[in-house]
């Protein structure tokens, strides 16, 4: 295991616990929260790279609430899928949990949906703090690293 994979599922876990422990947090931890870790861990992405797909992320998640504020059945999911589909074409966003993400408003139980792309925005964004440290972290370890080699 490395370093980024361990920092990023100990902020899951951290997210989830805060949305456990304090109600007003509840849509804070949302699953796909877990697969954005892991894409995000699995591609040698940019901090910029990683900041398109995070606004991306946001961007449907406010289209999910605002078409399920507007009318909350089949058909606004149909067209909620449908748009986000087509942004993540048109933007090159290549990030399928974007989708996942437009789709909470319509299984979360909260009763207050505008907190939605709220949490989401939140947690991505904290999410790339927690990516960036890391790699600063590691870059810092890398330069001890050819610092002692050179030195030998």
């Amino acid at each position: 295991m490395n370093l980024k994979t361990i920092a990023l599922c100990l902020y899951v876990m951290l997210i989830y616990w805060l949305s456990l422990h304090f109600s007003f947090l509840d849509t804070l931890f949302f699953p796909t929260l877990g697969a954005f870790s892991f894409l995000f861990i699995s591609r040698s992405s940019t901090i910029a790279e990683v900041g398109k797909i995070t606004f991306g992320a946001v961007v449907s998640s406010v289209l999910g609430t605002v078409l399920y504020y507007i009318y909350p059945s089949p058909i606004s999911l149909f067209i909620n899928v449908l748009i986000t589909i087509w942004l993540i074409n048109k933007f090159k966003w290549n990030a399928p949990p974007i989708v996942a993400v437009a789709l909470i408003p319509f299984f979360s139980h909260s009763p207050n949906h505008w907190f939605i792309p709220l949490s989401v925005c939140v947690a991505l964004l904290g999410l790339m703090l927690v990516l960036y440290i890391v790699r600063v972290i590691e870059s810092r370890r890398a330069q001890v690293y050819e610092s002692e080699s050179t030195a030998a």
